[in-house]
């Protein structure tokens, strides 16, 4: 199996949504833009929420697996996948690629 980088390329974040839905937590994400973590047999890295690896593990494993061409030719690079973590209210996007 191919290794599989992860890039943390952007974190957005939505104060109005946060103080109208969300209930106060005391540990929010702490991604940081520009984190890597790199995936070997399609495992999931340690450090790596779990969150943001539910939402990504399919495209992984896919590429960890020689897969690749998600949704016909979403991606320039047929062998990454742009995915982010499912917080609506502080979404990470996420760079895959095979490396």
């Amino acid at each position: 199996m191919k290794k599989v980088k992860i890039t943390a390329i952007r974190k957005a974040c939505y104060p109005d949504l946060m103080a109208k839905y969300e209930n106060p937590i005391q540990h929010a994400c702490d991604v940081e833009e520009g984190s890597v973590w790199i995936s070997v047999d399609g495992q999931k890295p340690e450090g790596l929420c779990d969150s943001a690896w539910e939402s990504m593990a399919y495209f992984v494993r896919e590429l960890a697996a020689g897969g690749g061409n998600f949704f016909d030719g979403w991606m320039r690079d047929p062998f990454s996948a742009c995915i982010s973590c499912n917080d609506g209210f502080r979404p990470v996007s996420f760079y895959i690629e095979v490396v």
